[in-house]
């Protein structure tokens, strides 16, 4: 049986391995963007959950976020908790949001573009430096930032310069 198209019996089954998955990959110090959706429950229950995360967390607020967004007791959990945000990694800027874009700030210079919201469910696209990150496209865990350096290496890049041009 199967919960959400996700390989658990049910959400519990599912809370407490995405739980263990997240202790499992991080440690105290690591930094850690959540792109949204963080919990589809009341805000008591998923302030218990991020509790229990390790690491230095950031929340880019996702559309199933709405409750969670004007909660202090939640809020106060997180480093930061905003609907967007653009990030440097060593010297690769990033831009970090829910939702995949076509074009994002700097994305004709090489910065890349991090997104939740999607499951997997979109084509990848070789020339954009863009990859979901959702929990559904790692093996339910968090992903790094080396393996999404890996990813993005192997992608054909073409910066599009969207100032002025129109796309064929």
């Amino acid at each position: 049986m199967k919960y959400s198209g996700r390989p658990f019996a049910d959400v519990y089954e599912m809370n407490e391995a995405l739980v263990r998955n997240w202790n499992a990959a991080v440690k105290p110090g690591d930094v850690v963007y959540h792109l949204g959706d963080f919990a589809l429950c009341d805000v008591a229950s998923a302030t218990k959950i991020v509790e229990r995360l390790a690491g230095q967390k950031y929340l880019v607020f996702g559309n199933h976020d709405k409750v969670l967004r004007k909660d202090k007791r939640f809020l106060e959990h997180w480093i930061w908790a905003k609907d967007m945000a653009d990030v440097t990694v060593g010297s690769q800027r990033i831009v970090l949001s829910h939702y995949a874009m076509r074009v994002w700030n700097q994305s004709h210079r090489g910065a890349w573009q991090l997104h939740g919201h999607s499951h997997g469910s979109l084509k990848e696209e070789p020339h954009l430096l863009q990859a979901d990150v959702g929990v559904d496209c790692w093996d339910q865990r968090p992903v790094s930032f080396e393996a999404i350096a890996a990813k993005m290496a192997k992608k054909e890049y073409q910066p599009v310069d969207h100032h002025g041009r129109k796309e064929d």
